[in-house]
This record gives C-alpha cells, sequence and structure tokens, in this order.
C-alpha cells in the first residue's frame, strides 16, 4: 500500500477525463483539484469523482490556483501540446512533481527551459509515455539489454494512426489538432515512436541523438477528407493545410545507431508504430510480430527461415516482469494496459520521494525537441540539424535506466 497522495489535474478535454478515472482508481491517490479553461469540463469532472470516487475536489478554469495549492504534490498535465512545458514549468517553480502528457515541443528554448527550471528548483518531471511501458516494447528492450540482438544498429519507429475526423471536427470538440495541422509542418507526435527506441539506445545515459533530417510529403489528405466528409464545414473547405500527410524523420545517434520515423496521420491506414529493432545478432518487428535470431534455431521456424519464429515464443524467456501474470494487478486502463504501469511507476516514485526517474526531464527534452528541430530541418527543404545536448555532457557518465528491472 502506497501512502496517500494530494495530485492536481490540468486537461480535461479528449484524454483528461480517461486519465483521471484510471489515475483516482490506483492506489494511493487523492485527486483534490481539477482545472481546465472549460467551465462544463471541470464541473463534469468533479462532479464525476463525487460520483464515483466519494470525495469533491476543488474545481477551478485559473491554471494559477491549481499550482498555488500548498497541500497538492503533483500536477498530472492532460492539456494540449501548446501548454505542456509552460504548464510544467510554473508546476516546478511552486514547488510541484509534474507528470506531463506525450507531444512536441514549440522551440529548442522551450526544452532548454524545461531542463533548466529542474535543475534550478529540483523538482522531477516525467513525461507519461505509455509506450515505453508496452509488453512488446518492454520484451525487446529486456532482449537488447540481455545481448540477445547483439550491438543495436538501427530502430525504426512510427505514429501511424488516422485521425482525419478528429482534426476535421477540432472546432466541434475543441481539439488542438485542428489549429496545428493548419499552421505546423513537422514530426509532431514523435514520443510514442521513439520514447521506447532511445530508451534500448540508452539515450542520454550512455549515448545521444546528434544530428536529425525530416522531409515530408504534401498535405492532400485532410482537404480531401474535409470535401468529402464534411462539407457542413464551409470555413475549412478553401483551408490549406501545412501538415504534410507523411514526414519522415532520420537520427543519427553518437555510438553510428540510426532511427527512422515515421508520422502518418492524415491518409486512410491501419494503426501502426512501426516498432523494429535490428542488431548484429537479430531483430523484432512489429508488424508480423517477429522476431529474428541468428545462430538459433526455432521450434516453429521453416526451412528457409529456421531462426525466425513469433515473439510469443520468446515470452517465457524475454517477457518483462511488469508483463508477467503474477503483476497482472498492475496491468490496467487504457491502451492495453500500458497506461496503468506508466501512471504507477510515477506514483511509487513520488509516493518514495525518489526523483531518479524512468523517463526523466532530460528524456522528455530530447523526444520533445524532435518536433522543433524536424520543422527546422522541414522549412530549410530537408537539411540536417544538430541535436542539442541537453545534459551537457552528463549522458557520457549516467547509468543505463529501463522501465523495468530487467536483472
Amino acid at each position: 500500500m502506497r501512502r496517500t497522495m494530494h495530485v492536481g489535474v490540468v486537461g480535461l478535454g479528449h484524454r483528461g477525463p480517461s486519465m483521471t478515472n484510471l489515475l483516482s482508481s490506483l492506489d494511493g491517490v487523492r485527486v483534490d483539484m481539477v482545472c481546465d479553461l472549460y467551465e462544463d469540463r471541470v464541473s463534469y469532472m468533479a462532479k464525476w469523482l463525487k460520483d464515483n470516487r466519494g470525495y469533491e475536489p476543488v474545481a477551478t478554469t485559473n491554471y494559477d490556483d491549481l499550482v498555488n495549492n500548498k497541500e497538492l504534490e503533483a500536477i498530472f498535465i492532460f492539456s494540449s501540446w501548446e501548454a505542456h512545458i509552460p504548464q510544467a514549468v510554473a508546476a516546478m517553480k511552486a514547488g510541484k512533481w509534474v507528470a506531463m502528457e506525450v507531444g512536441g515541443a514549440y522551440s529548442v528554448k522551450q526544452c532548454w527551459d524545461l531542463v533548466r527550471t529542474s535543475e534550478e528548483t529540483g523538482m522531477p518531471v516525467a513525461m507519461l509515455e505509455n509506450c515505453c511501458y508496452g509488453k512488446r516494447e518492454l520484451m525487446v528492450a529486456n532482449m537488447a539489454a540481455k545481448g540477445a540482438l547483439g550491438k543495436i544498429v538501427h530502430c525504426e519507429g512510427g505514429y501511424r494512426h488516422y485521425l482525419c475526423d478528429e482534426i476535421a471536427d477540432g472546432e466541434k470538440i475543441r481539439h488542438y489538432r485542428l489549429r496545428n495541422y493548419l499552421n505546423r509542418n513537422c514530426h509532431n507526435y514523435p514520443t510514442h515512436d521513439f520514447g521506447p527506441i532511445a530508451k534500448i539506445l540508452g539515450i542520454n545515459r550512455g549515448n545521444r541523438p546528434v544530428s536529425l533530417v525530416s522531409v515530408a510529403s504534401g498535405a492532400f489528405g485532410m482537404k480531401e477528407y474535409i470535401k468529402e466528409q464534411r462539407p457542413e464545414y464551409t470555413h475549412l473547405q478553401d483551408a490549406e493545410f501545412a501538415q504534410g500527410d507523411v514526414v519522415t524523420t532520420i537520427i543519427k545517434c553518437a555510438h553510428g545507431e540510426t532511427v527512422t520515423l515515421t508520422l502518418d496521420t492524415t491518409l486512410p491506414r491501419f494503426y501502426s508504430r512501426d516498432f523494429a529493432v535490428q542488431g548484429t545478432r537479430g531483430m523484432y518487428e512489429e508488424n508480423s510480430d517477429s522476431i529474428y535470431l541468428e545462430g538459433r534455431d526455432l521450434p516453429h521456424g521453416t526451412e528457409i527461415n529456421r531462426h525466425c519464429g513469433n515473439a510469443k515464443d520468446f515470452e517465457e524467456e524475454f517477457l518483462s516482469p511488469k508483463w508477467r501474470p503474477e503483476n497482472a494487478d498492475k496491468v490496467k486502463g487504457g491502451h492495453g494496459g500500458m497506461d496503468g504501469l506508466c501512471l504507477d511507476a510515477f506514483l511509487d516514485k513520488l509516493a518514495a520521494g525518489d526523483k531518479d526517474l524512468d523517463i526523466d526531464v532530460y528524456d522528455a527534452a530530447v523526444w520533445m525537441a524532435i518536433t522543433a528541430l524536424s520543422e527546422q530541418s522541414l522549412a530549410a527543404g530537408g537539411v540536417p540539424v544538430a541535436f542539442p545536448d541537453f545534459t551537457n555532457g552528463a549522458w557520457i557518465t549516467r547509468e543505463p535506466r529501463h522501465c523495468d528491472d530487467f536483472s
């Protein structure tokens, strides 16, 4: 049993209510304050907590009320992309721990602001990147940590999720994607794909990205979708979207590894994160859920692919402890249970007062900077852009930290 932790929540739009529901159900958590720009959202959430958790939080539309509440230990940020870093900075300055939802940064300066504020205040900030706690992501991280894949050479990831309906309906549902897609061309949502890869490659802990280059297709998907599916949105019929349909970003790392990331959200397709890890002794590929291990004959292999098998065949050997049956009670919430694992990891640290987070401020800065750097690369015609070292050289000596204990 964890001690009782008093927390606040900001951002009660598309994702906020479900995350607040899950957060408030976890051991030791009391959501004492909820905040959003819209009165109807905070009123709904306050009533829901009263009806379902037996207590009524303070509800406010003023973020200053949240950060100035001395009873709160931590603030969970579920708000729009634009608000994440400014709200995190304000919370840390007020002496709060911060757990921040995913998204990209709008400038490299923002990322430096995040890092420097954490360093100056001593307050930790975690990015709630649930994919780092995914069943396959943690399993492959375990394989890599144990050397089963050899030296990791190349990784791939993607956020390939058909979102035209959510984008087009942005004004109706008060969602931030529409205004971003109209005005920016960048790799706007990089952390689902890069986060798990960064952990495997030891980014900020023995390794770092040194450069990035991005290219983008034209923006055709949203225009066609609105014309055919949303003719009632007359003000959008002639809108020109800045965001390319497919953005491809290549990252080069300090020890020679390469990473290819793909953003693909406005063309019809099935969902995929395109997670793949390739080393000198083997590889994993998400889309076929296959593992290839050189020199190891697998029970279900064929004469041609005797070293290749389904990832399920490796679960007994490499499955992360977090996903083993004895820990099934922790696998809860959305996205197959990743949300619960991600929140619990932060809450365990908060309860113990341990500021050495699984996903820390340097991780958040690097992952979010991909968006701002890709925007620079695209604006200059796809030129390479240097990656800042947010650790100021400390990456060379920082000890590895995974999102589970693979020992």
